[in-house]
């Protein structure tokens, strides 16, 4: 499990699940709507089973015993046993940020930026824009 799906493996399975969920159930792909219906305790759907994957997903990974690193000074610091509860309490505060916004990056870049959303192609062109910028402002300072 030391490497990732390839991207041009990865990117026409999201694009195929994006077109088949709007065809089939005439649904949008996203994350923030799945844990909102599990919040409001709404379950059933293509969005209890997207947030059961989720979780599953975790879930084998971890009883899979890959090892948490790759967050820099956190895992390098501390023992999994202080990162996960970090990482899930991070999770959650950027789920509840998602959802105040009315989407996440992932659904306004897949099925808004599919349904050619003007709103979703303007907030996929400000995420990129704004990783690239920082991402240079942090490799020039360090």
């Amino acid at each position: 499990m030391d490497e990732q799906l390839a991207w041009y493996i990865g990117g026409p399975v999201l694009g195929l699940c994006v077109v088949a969920l709007r065809w089939l159930l005439n649904e949008r792909l996203g994350a923030t709507r799945a844990w909102a219906d599990a919040v409001a305790l709404r379950f059933g759907g293509v969005h209890a089973w997207l947030l059961l994957g989720l979780i599953a997903g975790g879930v084998v990974f971890g009883l899979a015993g890959a090892p948490v690193d790759g967050y820099g000074w956190l895992t390098d610091t501390f023992t999994a046993w202080v990162v996960v509860p970090i990482l899930v309490a991070s999770g959650v505060l950027i789920g509840y940020g998602a959802r105040l916004a009315g989407g996440c990056t992932s659904g306004n870049g897949l099925s808004g930026n599919a349904a050619l959303s003007p709103a979703a192609l303007v907030a996929t062109g400000t995420f990129f824009g704004t990783a690239i910028v920082v991402s240079f402002a942090i490799e020039a300072l360090l």
